[in-house]
């Protein structure tokens, strides 16, 4: 008696692989202060970022990691604030509320904060700033430009921003918002750049900076 293994399918009879397209990826529109940007060639990938963002801004901002990174924080969306305006509520009484001028993405860094070396660099009393500067007739208000984002991270840091969100995981290359420390080293920062005109010409909070002199000339 002699066995005789058959193939599962006759080669003459098997029908040519049928070649088609991937699906299409369908986006659901968003808002006017969001816009899609992808990660991949093509248009794969997709991830939701800030309208406002420059293609420069764009690059910079977010990076895939190479490897698993250990940590990971949530992605929260919350309503960004504007001005106070009143409003009539259920009972006819006007109350004052705020407005909400758009959306901004947070990501929820709170535990990686608790195990953060914390830096206790102090930032400066506005009643002292508002003491000296009051001693001058004519001020000048400058606000920085990208703050946080101005500040690179160590690379060997920069997994330790790693965030969620539906598309994957993605850390920033920037100082983001949200990192305990963030403050004192934006303000270390500023100090260091304008040492030599702190508590002369200029106050420096963060990245609000006030420009005072004796003469409009000299502001």
């Amino acid at each position: 008696m002699r066995e005789e293994i058959l193939p599962l399918f006759n080669e003459e009879e098997t029908p040519e692989a049928v070649k088609e397209e991937p699906p299409k990826l369908i986006l659901k529109p968003l808002p006017t202060e969001l816009k899609y940007a992808y990660l991949e060639e093509n248009k794969q990938s997709p991830v939701v970022i800030s309208s406002p963002l420059t293609t420069t801004h764009k690059d910079c901002l977010l990076e895939i990691p190479k490897r698993y990174s250990p940590w990971v924080s949530p992605t929260q969306v919350v309503p960004k604030k504007s001005r106070i305006t009143v409003v009539q509520n259920d009972k006819g009484e006007e109350v004052s509320t705020r407005l909400t001028s758009g959306w901004r993405v947070c990501i929820d860094y709170r535990k990686l904060n608790v195990v953060t070396r914390k830096d206790h660099f102090p930032l400066p009393f506005i009643d002292q700033v508002l003491e000296r500067v009051s001693r001058h007739p004519f001020y000048c208000f400058l606000d920085g430009y990208s703050r946080y984002f101005q500040i690179e991270i160590a690379v060997e840091d920069q997994e330790k921003t790693t965030f969620t969100c539906p598309f994957g995981t993605y850390a920033y290359r920037r100082m983001p918002f949200g990192l305990c420390n963030a403050p004192a080293t934006f303000q270390i920062c500023m100090l260091s750049i304008f040492s030599d005109m702190v508590e002369r010409i200029m106050e420096v909070f963060m990245d609000d900076i006030t420009v005072y002199g004796s003469v409009f000339d000299e502001c």
